[in-house]
């Protein structure tokens, strides 16, 4: 059965709603689910909670819904390139639970699983740390972290098939896998679609599974946050 849709607003118009957990594929801007981060903006969702790496840049990524003001709460490990996130932090007006970055990640993964909670060193003896339940293994002190599932995740993959079998390319298959499974109702939106069995088994990261609406991405500039460049060596015997 084909899951495609004909747009981001179509595949989102009925599972929307104020103050769900949201759960945000992507790195920065890299590998983020544009198209559909832009039509959450254009639905007015309010009181939204937003796992996600970070929350993008002012103006570009999920900085537009800390833009309209439809971000209650977001669990991220990073928050260093958005301004306007930092800000309203600072000012109290946005919670915000901090992740060590590759907790954020395993307890996306765990979520996914159906494993309910796992115990790990990070964070331990700091604030990441208070109030959570302890345990000590080999002699060593462990946190407990919660595994975490969405009511939504929005992920980005280069490739798909109509059934929604996900190939991701490149730096897009940081955070897009685990945050695919963790979600009770996940939208993909790729940019080439194939018809069923047409993708290689063997290439296959999220299968189809795990998705239940897909869209066409659109063609559209893929920023970077930070651009460095260094000029190119000469070439030897120019």
């Amino acid at each position: 059965m084909s899951k495609l849709c004909a747009d981001p607003a179509a595949a989102l118009w009925d599972v929307l709603a104020d103050g769900m957990t949201v759960a945000v594929g992507g790195f920065g801007l890299s590998g983020i689910p544009a198209d559909l981060i832009d039509a959450v903006r254009e639905s007015g969702v309010r009181d939204l909670t937003i796992v996600s790496n970070n929350m993008g840049v002012d103006g570009k990524g999920l900085g537009v819904l800390i833009e309209s003001g439809q971000v209650a709460k977001v669990l991220a490990s990073y928050v260093g390139e958005n301004k306007l996130f930092a800000e309203q932090f600072l000012a109290g007006t946005l919670e915000v639970e901090f992740n060590p970055q590759g907790t954020l990640a395993e307890r996306l993964r765990a979520g996914g699983a159906g494993i309910p909670a796992f115990y790990t060193r990070t964070g331990v003896g700091t604030q990441v740390a208070e109030g959570k339940p302890h345990a000590e293994f080999d002699g060593e002190l462990y946190v407990q972290e919660r595994g975490i599932t969405a009511d939504l995740a929005l992920v980005h993959a280069h490739t798909a098939d109509t059934e929604g079998n996900l190939i991701y390319r490149y730096t897009a298959r940081n955070f897009n896998p685990v945050v695919a499974t963790a979600g009770k109702v996940t939208i993909a939106e790729a940019e080439v679609i194939v018809a069923p069995g047409e993708l290689h088994p063997d290439h296959i990261v999220t299968p189809g599974v795990y998705v239940q609406r897909l869209v066409q991405a659109s063609n559209r500039t893929k920023d970077i946050e930070q651009r460095t460049v260094r000029p190119r060596p000469a070439a030897v015997g120019a």
